[in-house]
């Protein structure tokens, strides 16, 4: 008998809402999602989309008011995070899941050094002295491609570009080698010589068995660091899958669209890719049915009258009427 271990993260029927003057936002809805240990998993859409609500609801880093969390658990290692008490929530927070932002300046103090602000990151979760520590941050500030770790300690983070203070992000999530990399965009200021060396720096730390959630819109970083990915769309997952099986068949047409629409990964310089037509619905008040139909070539009056679950199909899963029928070709 073969026995299968729980997922290291596990993501159950997540909703997120927000409180606004127009009415509630229904930033995500009944999100699911699983990371195993030392795997990487891509949660991929279009801005606004949920993926960032979705990545701070993980330790429960969603401003409220006026952010709720209304309904879903968040387990890691069993234990659902949602519902610990906040001392025990710090001790997850960074030692055992670390998150990078999509925007440094909102998660590094402006008011203290950059080398002060690792060195007391590793020393609140690690038994070292405040020397080795500093050792330590400066090795890391290294690894990232920063030329002058000394100076680069010594500064504010307002006194580096937007690139360094990501990389500065990134160190301080690697250096704690945490269990769980939460990842927002982690390379979107960075130049492709500097994202290289990130993302092997990511692959090494996967080799050490941590899991990584990275949220993305690069299509490209998916196919090169990921084993699976979600699709988000309008709030919710629309579609789940391996990546080389995800990107060979796609079976949600908002998948495809969303594969059609990025320049080819065989850099044939005249492609011609083909936009998404539409918009993309307002939280406020979602269609009937499915969420894609206006924007969807395929869709038919089921999908005005009924709105679509996630199924199973042909190992994998996806939220679309016609799963069955564009999985059998």
């Amino acid at each position: 008998m073969r026995l299968t271990m729980p997922p290291l993260l596990d993501i159950e029927n997540l909703s997120v809402c927000f409180d606004t003057d127009d009415g509630v936002v229904r930033a995500a809805e009944n999100v699911s999602l699983t990371v195993a240990t030392g795997e990487t998993v891509g949660l991929v859409g279009e801005s606004g989309c949920g993926k960032t609500v979705t990545a701070l609801s993980i330790l429960r880093l969603v401003p409220s008011p006026p952010g709720r969390i209304t309904s879903g658990r968040v387990l890691f290692h069993g234990r659902d995070l949602l519902a610990l008490p906040p001392q025990e929530l710090r001790a997850v927070r960074g030692r055992a899941i670390s998150m990078v932002f999509q925007e440094p300046m909102t998660a590094l103090s402006p008011l203290h050094r950059v080398g002060h602000q690792l060195v007391e990151t590793v020393r609140l979760h690690r038994r070292i002295s405040r020397p080795d520590a500093g050792r330590l941050a400066r090795e890391w500030l290294r690894k990232m491609g920063i030329p002058d770790p000394e100076r680069s300690c010594r500064a504010y983070p307002f006194q580096l570009s937007g690139g360094m203070r990501q990389r500065v992000m990134i160190a301080m999530a690697l250096m704690l080698a945490p269990e769980l990399i939460v990842a927002d965009e982690p390379t979107t200021a960075l130049d492709v010589t500097i994202q290289a060396q990130v993302f092997d720096l990511m692959r090494d730390m996967r080799r050490r068995d941590t899991a990584l959630l990275l949220i993305t819109h690069d299509m490209g970083v998916v196919w090169e660091m990921c084993a699976r990915v979600a699709v988000m769309y309008a709030g919710e997952i629309v579609e789940s899958a391996g990546v080389r099986e995800l990107f060979a068949r796609p079976l949600h047409p908002y998948t495809e669209a969303l594969l059609a629409s990025i320049p080819p990964m065989g850099g044939q310089a005249h492609a011609r890719l083909t936009p998404i037509k539409g918009q993309v619905p307002s939280p406020l008040r979602y269609p009937s049915g499915c969420r894609f139909r206006d924007r969807c070539p395929y869709a038919f009056a089921q999908c005005a009258a009924e709105h679509p679950e996630m199924r199973a199909v042909a190992g994998r899963q996806a939220r679309c009427f016609l799963a069955e029928k564009r999985a059998a070709g």
